[in-house]
């Protein structure tokens, strides 16, 4: 019998690039399967519900906590991010490879209720990229920032409690280590 696929977080400081990783990753390997989190945040321009992640009412989100709904959840920014617990478990128990790309402080949630769970660190090439992509996206306000840019340097100092880090110079290199990772290659 194969070996069940373990789940895979990817995290690191907002602005690394998660996202664009994770959407090259599935772009090639479409099989690899994302947790779709729930937010209370509004959506960005060209957002879908279901698709980037459920956008739901702040009673929505008190529902699924108390219902214990959510594999993990934070709030950030003003916001609740959360993961929805059983459809990860059904594809993990299906043998698929499952992808949950959430912050610091649900890397470490999943850690306690997953321990075999493989946490790999995205980082970026140095601080000043970093800043530079946090304030280029023009998105947010500039107290958004400063507390997004705060958060990074606390989310960096974390690195440490990582299975595995990535830096994240190429888009392209750091997906097919990722899926290395994920043994999907």
């Amino acid at each position: 019998m194969s070996e069940r696929p373990r789940l895979t977080v990817l995290s690191g400081p907002s602005g690394v690039g998660k996202s664009t990783v994770v959407a090259h990753m599935r772009k090639e390997h479409p099989d690899v399967w994302l947790s779709v989190s729930a937010t209370t945040r509004k959506p960005r321009p060209g957002e879908k519900h279901g698709v980037q992640y459920f956008f739901v009412s702040d009673e929505e989100m008190d529902k699924l906590i108390a219902n214990g709904e959510l594999l993990e959840w934070a709030e950030f920014a003003g916001n609740r991010y959360g993961t929805p617990r059983r459809a990860v478990l059904e594809r993990l128990e299906a043998g698929e490879p499952v992808l949950l790309e959430i912050d610091l402080q649900g890397a470490r949630l999943v850690r306690e209720s997953m321990p075999e769970a493989q946490l790999v660190f995205l980082a970026p090439p140095s601080w000043d990229e970093l800043v530079r992509r946090l304030t280029g996206r023009g998105t947010e306000a500039p107290e958004v920032i400063e507390r997004r840019l705060a958060a990074a340097k606390v989310e960096l100092a974390a690195e440490a409690e990582f299975d595995t880090t990535l830096v994240n110079t190429s888009v392209e290199d750091v997906a097919r280590e990722l899926l290395a990772l994920m043994k999907v290659l």
